[in-house]
């Protein structure tokens, strides 16, 4: 590695939520930060949740007291840092008489109202599913609900916000580039980076933070060369997106018969979102997909609830991601811990190593103070946490104010339909300013990419959110692609080839 190698306090392998939330955390307390993802942005796990910012009710059943508080505090941390990709969801939990008793589940929402400190969001309700709009969706015997709160997250927009701030604070950002060797040499890590198109970066680093994901593993025993790395528990999650199966704006978490819950939330204006499942699996992280027998699972749990028959030819897109959970010798998949495990490796006079095993996204946050807090020693004159008073890039505006800064929109640029001044302030929140620009009329926000996606908004996510394929866009910082044609992602990926194509080699850096 050549002598004149730039120094980094700390360098971030991984740039899912994890990933992300540390490099952010660290730049914001005067830490040298460089973060590397081999892939896209929130390209695995990150992308792959059900999208909730929620405790983990569930939870409360395996006595993971200290997790579901910390998450439960999360919420409302999360929704005044992020009030356009954030935003409050209530859930209808109806009563199934052959599975949990009303009295065990009104004492689990007790607790769960009560043990994070519940400020912003209402609390639990019982309902009349008989006189709810809630009950018409569902069979006849389901009579009676819990109503209680949690939250939505477009997660992978998190993921970019991240490290959009990270960015914003001097964090150097490296999508599809891949660490392929990292070696101590006393006090520092020697970093070899590889990005896609063959060029090589070296680097080195005071410390090196493992937040690869379900690459974790693999990763400790590849690149860094450990003989007897910890292993994780890889378990599958695997999600439907349906045809809309109701019309009101709430969510459901349905009991199933296995003891597991599944929920059912409206999804992207059109659709329902089902999911998820719990199996382990062994295969390739990055090959990961939906299977027949999860497909049947889903739909089976949903057709125990709804009246309308949900089948096969009701699903519009699947999805699957994996949960690297820390292997701690549960039974089963399901049964396995959702905390997060960090772990030091360090001997006197050598570079620290930390890896990042299992986590939830609404912990993300928490999580990077405690990774911080490990490496502390190491950095005496890092400053002070500060993320919990923190916003996010867009999120300057107040929890309640979503309908206020969509009409703003509309006031400033009256060519946008209410549609599309929704979808941009959800996304983007008040940086949507950024991509309208001084548009005067919809011609001068560029070519049109399917139904809303416009030149300006793709310019934008390529400049800022390091976007480098129309999946990257239309999957991943949106889910446009399911209301875009294949011919409209098409054309978008062709756009995208060109204008990578034109720039200067230092172009799109997202810096």
């Amino acid at each position: 590695m050549p002598n004149g190698a730039e120094i980094f306090d700390i360098a971030v392998i991984g740039g899912g939520i994890n990933g992300c939330g540390i490099a952010r955390d660290a730049v914001g307390r005067g830490l040298k930060v460089l973060l590397a993802e081999q892939n896209d942005l929130a390209s695995g796990t990150s992308s792959a949740s059900t999208k909730l910012i929620h405790g983990g009710l569930r939870y409360l059943e395996h006595y993971e007291f200290r997790l579901v508080r910390e998450a439960l505090i999360e919420r409302e941390v999360l929704l005044r840092a992020a009030p356009h990709i954030i935003w409050p969801l209530r859930f209808i939990l109806p009563h199934h008489k052959g599975l949990r008793p009303r009295w065990f589940i009104r004492l689990g929402l007790f607790l769960y109202d009560n043990l994070g400190g519940r400020k912003i969001l209402p609390g639990t309700r019982s309902i009349d599913l008989r006189h709810d709009a809630a009950g018409a969706p569902l069979k006849p015997g389901f009579t009676h609900a819990f109503e209680y709160s949690d939250c939505w997250v477009e997660d992978a927009r998190l993921v970019a916000l991240n490290a959009r701030d990270a960015a914003e604070r001097g964090a150097a950002i490296h999508v599809r580039t891949r660490c392929s060797s990292a070696r101590r040499v006393g006090d520092l890590w020697n970093i070899r980076l590889e990005s896609e198109n063959g060029a090589v970066t070296e680097i080195k680093a005071r410390a090196l933070v493992n937040a690869a994901g379900p690459w974790v593993s693999s990763f400790l025993g590849g690149a860094v060369g450990m003989n007897a790395p910890d292993k994780i528990r890889t378990v599958k999650g695997s999600h439907i997106v349906v045809e809309k199966l109701f019309d009101h704006d709430r969510a459901y978490i349905f009991q199933n018969a296995d003891g597991r819950i599944c929920f059912a939330i409206p999804y992207e204006q059109d659709f329902t979102l089902i999911g998820t499942t719990d199996a382990d699996y062994q295969g390739e992280p990055g090959k990961v997909a939906i299977s027949e027998a999860e497909t049947d699972y889903l739909l089976s749990a949903a057709n125990e609830y709804f009246q309308a028959a949900v089948t096969r030819a009701n699903i519009r897109w699947t999805y699957a991601g994996i949960r690297p959970l820390y292997d701690d010798g549960a039974s089963k998949a399901q049964d396995a811990t959702r905390d997060y495990v960090l772990k030091l490796d360090q001997k006197a006079g050598e570079a620290p190593l930390l890896s990042v095993f299992g986590g939830k996204i609404t912990t993300y946050r928490r999580l990077a103070e405690a990774a911080l807090e490990k490496l502390q020693p190491f950095f005496p004159a890092m400053k002070a946490p500060w993320t919990a008073a923190g916003t996010l890039p867009g999120g300057d505006f107040p929890v309640n104010a979503f309908a206020a800064q969509v009409g703003s929109l509309q006031q400033k640029f009256p060519f946008l339909e209410l549609k599309q001044a929704r979808r941009l302030i959800r996304a983007y929140g008040t940086r949507a300013l950024r991509i309208l620009d001084n548009a005067r009329s919809a011609g001068d926000l560029g070519r049109k990419f399917g139904p809303s996606l416009t030149e300006a908004e793709v310019n934008y996510l390529m400049d800022q959110e390091w976007a480098r394929s129309a999946e990257d866009i239309v999957w991943r910082r949106s889910k446009l692609g399911l209301h875009m044609a294949a011919t409209d992602i098409d054309a978008l990926q062709a756009y995208i080839a060109g204008r990578m194509a034109a720039a200067a080699p230092t172009a799109l850096t997202g810096r």
